[in-house]
């Protein structure tokens, strides 16, 4: 069981535009098809970011103000989106709120296809070594010393793994959004004064996304012998294990954990299940090699 609660001295700035900085929270394990990065993200500028596409799974939840997704479509403060693999999103134009932050929780893992996810530990060296080597990072983009031009995380992840990056093709035609404040609450069984909502599954893995509310002094317990668990605390106050928990603070319970609340005043929480990735005896062929290096990829392209 790991326990991270929320420290808002302990930002860092990880994302290229210059204008997200990250809190890092949760990870898996690397060269693992299940690894995985939990983090707050917060915005201190205006953000822009062109369409683009990535080879893993991402769940992204607003806290504080809205998240743009592309073409004028918004994620707004409550709603959650699942972003598949291989799916092309954006153009992304967040403007900065001048009287408060933006914040946003992203969980971005490994998909069902198997393709696994690179650690940020990975990335920051890949990033070091390529600019050693001569090349520049404009934005998003990678700039290599003879001059040809290529999506940045693209070049990193190919540093790193030794291969051409190769995209899913997606499941799902659209980022899949749920306006959780739409679900019925429903009474968990043999838990009294426990509800939850239940927002839905995705792809072969069975990613499933839930809400669980805690009345005051109500108890909860979970045991999945499958299923890691990934629990943030949106509201309220409580304990976990023995250990305190309040506001944006992230849980982690592995297959076979239990993972045990209890609520000093109402707590709600965030889950997110991640069983295993099983891997398909065959690959279904389905996937788009990366762009050509110096290629950009056309706003119009859908993946």
């Amino acid at each position: 069981m790991k326990i991270v609660p929320f420290d808002d001295t302990n930002w860092k700035m990880d994302h290229p535009t210059g204008a997200i900085y990250f809190q890092h929270m949760l990870k898996g394990e690397p060269d693992s098809r299940e690894n995985f990065m939990l983090i707050l993200g917060k915005q201190v500028g205006d953000f822009s970011m062109p369409r683009h596409r990535h080879n893993f799974d991402q769940i992204r939840f607003p806290v504080r103000g809205p998240m743009s997704i592309g073409r004028g479509i918004d994620l707004e403060e409550g709603q959650v989106g699942y972003f598949p693999e291989g799916l092309s999103y954006g153009p992304q134009e967040d403007l900065a709120t001048p009287d408060r932050d933006r914040i946003s929780l992203v969980l971005q893992f490994g998909g069902a296809s198997g393709y696994g996810f690179m650690s940020i530990e990975q990335r920051r060296q890949a990033w070091d070594e390529l600019l050693a080597a001569g090349g520049k990072f404009v934005g998003p983009y990678y700039h290599r010393p003879d001059g040809k031009v290529q999506w940045g995380l693209n070049t990193i992840w190919e540093h790193v793994f030794g291969e051409r990056l190769k995209y899913p093709r997606p499941r799902y035609k659209n980022v899949q959004v749920a306006d959780t404040k739409r679900f019925n609450w429903l009474p968990v069984e043999n838990a009294k004064g426990v509800e939850h909502k239940y927002m839905g599954a995705f792809s072969e893995r069975g990613v499933w996304i839930e809400m669980v509310r805690l009345r005051e002094h109500a108890e909860w317990s979970s045991v999945d012998d499958r299923a890691r668990r990934l629990a943030f605390v949106t509201s309220g106050t409580g304990s976990c294990g023995g250990s305190p928990v309040a506001g944006m603070t992230a849980i982690q319970a592995d297959p076979g954990e239990e993972l045990r609340l209890t609520a000093s005043e109402p707590l709600e929480l965030f889950l997110i299940g991640l069983p295993p990735v099983v891997v398909p005896t065959e690959e279904s062929g389905e996937y788009d090699l990366e762009e050509i290096p110096g290629h950009k990829l056309p706003e119009s392209q859908a993946a």
